[in-house]
């Protein structure tokens, strides 16, 4: 009963992360999912089912808040649903504990990518120009559904970043459509899993779980999006990505304790140095922003 509260209280921070940066559920929930000793189809699996019910509420929250392009919803979900459900048969049937280190892997390289994306680009405000083409889209879709898939997570580091840097649509279109947009990516994933695994392969006590929390979070989440420091939530999601994967790697290849005690203290270091770093960026650019706004002449 201990667990399934901690996992609530995982997929409330998630969502919470996740409906204001439009990225990190799965990445979250699926690190310490694999953390508490869960396979990786089985983790990505749970994360997947409780996507479905917290991804929906996400999106109608979105939508009323006028932060979803239904264009770029509509050129994504298609993509991505093949995607997810092709990477989720392929998870299925990989060896669990042959998976479970690449896996890690996988999910190390997403943490670290949210990291790079919020901590060195977070000050840059791109001037957005045309919409996001087709081209462009569908291919993105593809990839970042199998992604989030075989990683537990991916189809908001991928979509977000991608959407972010491209600069055609604004940031709080961009978190709200990709967050949108994951409803069919989870039930393209789903719908995969259960095929490979079959319903008694399921944890679906974590699912729950994990959905309870999250459904809570969605609609703060939602609205969270115009006001939340991004850079600085970026950062601290990606770092506890970073340091919990880092943990599974070393001890795959056969690093003592002692060893793996000293790489998570390096590691929790960098990451509040980070974060530390992030908020003093932050604080920066919102003066500057104060002081820009105090010399622009206001019309009588």
């Amino acid at each position: 009963m201990r667990k399934l509260l901690v996992l609530g209280f995982v997929g409330l921070l998630a969502q919470l992360i996740d409906g204001s940066l439009g990225m990190a559920y799965g990445v979250t929930s699926s690190t310490l999912l694999l953390a508490v000793g869960l396979a990786p189809a089985a983790a990505s699996a749970a994360v997947h089912f409780s996507e479905i019910g917290t991804s929906l509420v996400s999106g109608i929250s979105h939508h009323k808040l006028g932060n979803v392009d239904w264009r770029t919803v509509s050129i994504l979900a298609g993509p991505g649903f093949v995607g997810a459900f092709a990477g989720a048969t392929f998870l299925a049937n990989l060896d669990g504990a042959v998976a479970k280190p690449w896996v890690a892997g996988i999910l190390l390289s997403l943490g670290l990518y949210v990291i790079w994306r919020f901590l060195v680009l977070g000050g840059r405000r791109p001037q957005f120009r045309s919409r996001p083409s087709v081209r462009m889209l569908a291919p993105m879709g593809l990839v970042g559904g199998a992604l989030d898939a075989v990683g537990g997570g991916g189809w908001g580091p991928v979509g977000t970043t991608t959407l972010l840097s491209s600069g055609r649509l604004e940031p709080r279109k961009v978190v709200g459509s990709i967050d949108t947009s994951e409803f069919v990516v989870a039930v393209g994933g789903s719908l995969g899993f259960i095929w490979a695994l079959g319903s008694a392969g399921i944890p679906w006590s974590y699912a729950l779980a994990l959905l309870a929390g999250g459904v809570v979070a969605a609609p703060v989440a939602a609205w969270l999006v115009k006001i939340m420091a991004a850079r600085v939530l970026g950062v601290a999601a990606g770092g506890l990505i970073v340091l919990t994967n880092s943990k599974t790697i070393a001890e795959a290849f056969g690093a003592s304790g002692a060893q793996v005690g000293t790489l998570a203290a390096a590691l929790f270091v960098l990451w509040v140095s980070g974060i530390v770093w992030a908020v003093r960026q932050e604080r920066a650019s919102r003066r500057l922003d104060a002081e820009l706004a105090a010399l622009t002449p206001v019309d009588a």
